[in-house]
């Protein structure tokens, strides 16, 4: 059976920046599992797998468009540490969910000076090309429990 929208997808994966650094992989927390056409994973990555079946194995490059999308500077914001009444010590690299016009969003905190509290809306991987190294372990029709 061939990936393709609608079918559960379970991938052994390891992603890695320019560098080389190991940003994430599933052999610490086990095979990964998707629905293929459903945007669960990058668009570049789901695009690379379609078509492919269980055994295969590929690196796939997605540049920054095909994945969390370029770095928006307009998305950094200084607002007053009182925004954060009840949240504790409010400290960099903690990530906060906030509403805005377009929905709820994740910001990170990215410095914390004089009573302001900086963050930033750009999904960390923004503006990074993503370098996977996929194993596709199975390839199955997904059932209504996958498709919820």
């Amino acid at each position: 059976m061939q990936v393709a929208k609608n079918k559960r997808v379970t991938i052994e994966y390891t992603l890695t920046d320019d560098e080389g650094l190991v940003l994430d992989s599933s052999r610490a927390s086990g095979p990964f599992s998707y629905v293929q056409g459903t945007g669960s994973i990058p668009p570049g990555l789901e695009a690379a797998l379609e078509g492919r079946s269980a055994g295969e194995e590929l690196r796939v490059d997605v540049p920054p468009d095909q994945a969390y999308g370029e770095r928006d500077e307009s998305l950094l914001e200084v607002v007053p540490i009182e925004r954060f009444e009840g949240a504790g010590q409010v400290q960099v690299g903690q990530h906060f969910q906030t509403t805005d016009a377009s929905g709820p969003r994740v910001v990170t905190v990215v410095g914390v000076e004089q009573g302001m509290v900086t963050v930033d809306g750009n999904h960390p991987l923004a503006g990074e090309t993503l370098h996977f190294e996929v194993k596709i372990l199975d390839v199955r029709d997904a059932g209504p429990e996958d498709l919820e």
